[in-house]
């Protein structure tokens, strides 16, 4: 399918499970897509808690070939956040999804535009979930992200750790935000049983913090 997103149509896919109980939007990382097996992961295991997901292309096609060469869109968080922030809006109207609190899951940069998208639509987005995310890249939004949102590191990915912690002490301690250390884990959380951790804390944040 295609999801509209300003001046550009993005590709995604969209799962709803029956009797969803909310929809979770993925913003991948850098030089990832929607077809990341992590985030993949992930979303599987959130529709089998119950909740719907989206997994969409943050680049158009031709971008993604501009990107491989220069790595220059990747890493640009703002135009990342504005068309996360079309999509959330699409979801808040589209039939099928219209209704259902929605989420954030980013990992990586997709994770620092997911902060940005739901410090510009506190309205529209419930909660934010971070994988081994770069919030320093959303410095500027941190202090007004409103949605409680759980930063997940890996215990063994020490410098992104380190970056978690001093944008957790940045954000706004009334709204409920809180750092996960998975130990042994390093950034891609390619360790036994890593990823299942992540997709746990996820579907349990979720369940405490959307809701209809």
């Amino acid at each position: 399918m295609y999801v509209p997103a300003g001046e550009v149509r993005l590709q995604g896919d969209l799962e709803m499970p029956a009797g969803a109980g909310g929809l979770v939007i993925f913003a991948h990382g850098s030089g990832s897509g929607r077809h990341s097996p992590r985030n993949r992961q992930v979303a599987a295991a959130l529709n089998g808690a119950g909740f719907g997901t989206l997994l969409f292309d943050l680049l158009t096609a031709e971008e993604e070939i501009e990107d491989r060469i220069d790595a220059r869109l990747r890493f640009n968080v703002p135009l990342l956040a504005g068309r996360l922030s079309r999509v959330v809006a699409w979801a808040r109207v589209e039939e099928g999804v219209a209704g259902l609190p929605v989420g954030l899951f980013g990992a990586s940069t997709g994770a620092a535009a997911a902060l940005v998208a739901a410090a510009a639509c506190p309205g529209d987005v419930a909660a934010v979930v971070s994988r081994g995310g770069r919030p320093d890249l959303a410095a500027h939004s941190l202090s007004e992200v409103r949605a409680p949102t759980l930063l997940i590191v890996g215990g063994r990915d020490l410098e992104v750790l380190s970056l978690n912690e001093q944008a957790l002490e940045r954000m706004d301690p009334s709204a409920g935000h809180e750092l996960t250390v998975v130990p042994g884990a390093g950034h891609l959380f390619e360790e036994p049983g890593a990823l299942e951790e992540v997709a746990l804390l996820s579907a349990e944040w979720f369940r405490e913090n959307l809701r209809k």
